[in-house]
Protein backbone atom coordinates (compact mmCIF):
# COMPACT_ATOMS: atom_id res chain seq x y z
CA UNK A 1 0.00 0.00 0.00
CA UNK A 2 1.11 3.71 -0.92
CA UNK A 3 0.54 6.24 1.62
CA UNK A 4 1.01 9.92 0.87
CA UNK A 5 1.26 13.18 3.16
CA UNK A 6 -0.64 16.51 2.59
CA UNK A 7 -0.05 19.82 4.81
CA UNK A 8 -3.46 20.80 6.00
CA UNK A 9 -2.86 24.50 6.59
CA UNK A 10 -5.39 26.61 8.95
CA UNK A 11 -6.42 29.92 8.75
CA UNK A 12 -8.56 32.63 9.98
CA UNK A 13 -10.38 33.91 6.90
CA UNK A 14 -7.19 33.81 4.66
CA UNK A 15 -7.61 30.54 3.09
CA UNK A 16 -8.52 31.46 -0.29
CA UNK A 17 -6.36 34.03 -0.53
CA UNK A 18 -3.59 31.36 0.32
CA UNK A 19 -4.73 28.95 -2.06
CA UNK A 20 -4.89 31.26 -4.61
CA UNK A 21 -1.14 32.23 -3.75
CA UNK A 22 -0.02 28.64 -3.73
CA UNK A 23 -1.33 27.93 -7.16
CA UNK A 24 0.09 30.73 -8.74
CA UNK A 25 3.14 29.44 -7.21
CA UNK A 26 2.83 25.64 -7.74
CA UNK A 27 0.05 25.40 -10.45
CA UNK A 28 -2.26 23.20 -10.45
CA UNK A 29 -6.09 22.64 -9.80
CA UNK A 30 -7.63 25.05 -6.89
CA UNK A 31 -10.92 23.65 -5.55
CA UNK A 32 -12.44 25.48 -2.44
CA UNK A 33 -15.70 24.58 -0.97
CA UNK A 34 -17.21 27.63 1.34
CA UNK A 35 -19.24 27.09 4.48
CA UNK A 36 -22.20 28.43 2.38
CA UNK A 37 -21.49 26.17 -0.25
CA UNK A 38 -21.46 22.98 1.90
CA UNK A 39 -24.57 24.39 3.95
CA UNK A 40 -22.70 24.74 6.85
CA UNK A 41 -22.58 28.05 7.50
CA UNK A 42 -23.19 28.86 12.00
CA UNK A 43 -22.09 32.45 11.24
CA UNK A 44 -23.40 34.33 7.77
CA UNK A 45 -19.94 36.76 8.26
CA UNK A 46 -18.55 33.75 7.60
CA UNK A 47 -20.62 31.98 5.46
CA UNK A 48 -18.05 32.70 2.54
CA UNK A 49 -14.78 31.58 4.07
CA UNK A 50 -12.78 28.07 3.13
CA UNK A 51 -14.39 24.72 4.92
CA UNK A 52 -12.25 22.67 2.56
CA UNK A 53 -9.59 24.07 -0.06
CA UNK A 54 -6.99 22.07 -1.68
CA UNK A 55 -4.55 23.05 -4.47
CA UNK A 56 -3.08 20.18 -6.45
CA UNK A 57 -0.94 19.61 -9.16
CA UNK A 58 0.11 16.99 -11.51
CA UNK A 59 3.92 17.07 -10.60
CA UNK A 60 2.69 15.77 -7.18
CA UNK A 61 2.24 19.41 -5.22
CA UNK A 62 -0.63 19.05 -2.62
CA UNK A 63 -1.89 21.81 0.08
CA UNK A 64 -5.04 21.99 1.88
CA UNK A 65 -6.32 24.67 3.78
CA UNK A 66 -9.34 25.88 5.80
CA UNK A 67 -10.77 28.75 7.91
CA UNK A 68 -10.74 28.40 11.50
CA UNK A 69 -14.32 29.38 12.40
CA UNK A 70 -14.37 32.25 15.03
CA UNK A 71 -16.46 30.00 17.29
CA UNK A 72 -13.54 27.63 17.92
CA UNK A 73 -9.84 28.53 19.23
CA UNK A 74 -6.95 29.38 16.88
CA UNK A 75 -3.50 30.42 17.38
CA UNK A 76 -1.16 30.22 14.67
CA UNK A 77 1.53 29.42 16.48
CA UNK A 78 5.23 30.05 16.24
CA UNK A 79 6.50 28.12 13.49
CA UNK A 80 4.74 25.06 14.39
CA UNK A 81 5.54 23.60 11.09
CA UNK A 82 7.70 23.52 7.86
CA UNK A 83 6.20 22.71 4.73
CA UNK A 84 8.79 21.07 2.41
CA UNK A 85 9.07 20.88 -1.01
CA UNK A 86 11.67 18.83 -2.44
CA UNK A 87 12.60 17.89 -5.59
CA UNK A 88 15.63 16.93 -8.31
CA UNK A 89 15.46 20.14 -10.33
CA UNK A 90 16.86 22.93 -9.05
CA UNK A 91 15.58 25.50 -11.59
CA UNK A 92 11.83 24.32 -10.82
CA UNK A 93 12.80 24.86 -7.20
CA UNK A 94 14.36 28.19 -7.98
CA UNK A 95 11.15 28.79 -9.82
CA UNK A 96 8.86 28.09 -6.58
CA UNK A 97 11.06 30.14 -4.40
CA UNK A 98 11.19 33.17 -6.32
CA UNK A 99 7.16 32.99 -6.50
CA UNK A 100 7.23 32.41 -3.08
CA UNK A 101 9.62 35.41 -2.35
CA UNK A 102 6.36 37.76 -3.00
CA UNK A 103 6.01 39.27 -0.07
CA UNK A 104 7.87 36.96 2.50
CA UNK A 105 10.44 36.98 4.74
CA UNK A 106 13.67 34.69 3.76
CA UNK A 107 14.71 32.84 7.32
CA UNK A 108 17.55 31.04 5.12
CA UNK A 109 18.64 32.36 1.58
CA UNK A 110 18.25 29.71 -1.20
CA UNK A 111 21.69 28.57 -1.54
CA UNK A 112 24.20 25.57 -1.97
CA UNK A 113 24.27 23.70 1.46
CA UNK A 114 26.80 20.51 2.64
CA UNK A 115 23.31 18.23 2.40
CA UNK A 116 21.66 19.67 -0.60
CA UNK A 117 22.43 21.23 -3.98
CA UNK A 118 20.25 24.29 -2.94
CA UNK A 119 18.70 24.92 0.16
CA UNK A 120 16.16 27.62 1.44
CA UNK A 121 14.10 28.82 4.06
CA UNK A 122 11.09 31.44 3.81
CA UNK A 123 8.19 32.46 5.26
CA UNK A 124 5.42 33.67 3.22
CA UNK A 125 3.11 36.49 3.65
CA UNK A 126 0.89 34.06 4.64
CA UNK A 127 3.18 32.92 7.95
CA UNK A 128 3.75 30.18 6.96
CA UNK A 129 7.28 28.79 6.89
CA UNK A 130 8.59 26.65 3.44
CA UNK A 131 11.77 24.75 3.08
CA UNK A 132 12.67 24.47 -0.18
CA UNK A 133 15.53 22.08 -1.78
CA UNK A 134 16.83 20.00 -4.15
CA UNK A 135 17.25 16.42 -2.97
CA UNK A 136 21.00 15.09 -2.78
CA UNK A 137 21.93 11.79 -4.49
CA UNK A 138 22.56 10.58 -0.88
CA UNK A 139 18.93 11.53 0.53
CA UNK A 140 17.31 8.78 -2.55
Amino acid sequence: MAIRTVTHLNFRGDARAALEFYRHVFGGELVAISYRDAHAALDESEADQIMWGQVASANGFCIMAYDVPSRLAWSPGEIPFFVSVRGDNAEEISAYWEKLADGAVVVQPLAPSGWAALYGMIRDRFGVTWVLDVESAQAR
